[in-house]
């Protein structure tokens, strides 16, 4: 009994003493607006054009879910996400500004709570629709690809075709390659499946689909 009594005290200490489990941080809007001199130079122009590794318009991040923003930047700060420009900056950011940057961006340019239809207005084309169901792109993206079942899933539903084709390229390139590339096992599994046509079909698809993306332009480029 003795023994017993021992071991419960000394098991109780040990839990009086382990540390509270860290609490995900808070995001702030308006903190993160103040911090977003890196960002606004790309995302911040309508039309603006990055050249690597092609020539292609830099993703809409406006309206962006709040955790894949900040899951993405802690991709390209770890290195699982290769993009030199993208890494420097992410590696320039702390956890706290990563946090209230995807706070600011999730909610730039919201006006209401206009709800995106159930689905996509515009019907696809059979072969795209077999496309977009070989790796059932919908059960994680949405049947509307507006409404991600994770939230750090991205909504892809209007994004800019040519940025949807390198990126969904980039989860097929070679893992050995130190400025290009995605580590993500699902999405390299399925991106697998498909040749550069077919993405490029998916990429057009998307790409004309209502969403939440757009750019707004800070007033120093308006």
């Amino acid at each position: 009994m003795y023994k017993l009594l021992t071991t419960l005290v000394a098991l109780g200490a040990s839990l009086m003493a382990a540390p509270a489990l860290a609490q995900p941080l808070k995001g702030n809007a308006a903190a993160g607006e103040a911090k977003n001199a890196m960002c606004i130079g790309c995302h911040g122009i309508k039309g603006y054009q990055a050249s690597f590794p092609e020539v292609y318009k830099v993703p809409m991040i406006s309206g962006q879910g709040e955790a894949y923003i900040a899951a993405s930047l802690n991709a390209y700060k770890k290195g699982e996400r290769k993009h030199p420009t993208m890494r420097g900056i992410a590696e320039a950011l702390t956890d706290q500004d990563i946090a209230d940057l995807s706070a600011f961006y999730s909610a730039d340019g919201k006006t209401g709570s206009t709800a995106l239809p159930a689905k996509p207005a515009n019907e696809p084309t059979a072969a795209v629709q077999a496309l977009l169901g070989k790796a059932n792109c919908a059960s994680c993206h949405g049947a509307n690809f507006a409404t991600p079942i994770d939230p750090s899933y991205p909504k892809i539903a209007g994004q800019h075709a040519d940025y949807l084709f390198v990126a969904l390229k980039a989860y097929k390139a070679d893992s050995g390659n130190p400025k290009v590339g995605r580590s993500n096992a699902v999405m390299g599994a399925m991106v697998k499946q498909y040749t550069n046509a077919e993405l490029k079909a998916m990429a057009g698809y998307l790409a004309s689909v209502e969403g939440d993306l757009k750019v707004v332009p800070q007033s120093r480029f308006r």
